[in-house]
This record gives C-alpha cells, sequence and structure tokens, in this order.
C-alpha cells in the first residue's frame, strides 16, 4: 500500500480554502453578498398590512 502524500492534501485544503475566500471576496465587491444571519424575504412571513383599519368599515367625517 502506498503512503499517504499530507503533502499535496494540504496544499489542496489550503487551494480551496483560498479559492473560496476570493469568490466571498468578489460577491461583496460586486454588493451580492448576503451574510447568513441575516433574515431573507423568504422565509415565509407576510408583512403587516399599512393600514390597520379593514376597507369598509370607514366612519364619515
Amino acid at each position: 500500500m502506498a503512503k499517504p502524500n499530507y503533502s499535496f492534501e494540504k496544499r489542496q485544503r489550503e487551494r480551496l480554502k483560498k479559492q473560496k475566500k476570493e469568490e466571498k471576496l468578489a460577491q461583496r465587491k460586486a454588493g451580492t453578498h448576503k451574510p447568513e444571519d441575516a433574515p431573507s424575504d423568504e422565509a415565509g412571513g407576510e408583512s403587516a398590512p399599512v393600514n390597520d383599519t379593514p376597507a369598509g368599515n370607514e366612519t364619515p367625517v
């Protein structure tokens, strides 16, 4: 059995880390980066209506 080449594996890991870091930096510069902790609009929650009074229940002045 061949012995593992740890230095090659380490270089590959470091290369992947560097590539991911550069991609994130490019996304931030382009303005398309979204923090993972920030709530997204696709969470399924509906926004509250602007006017709280239902239609048809308006009182004349």
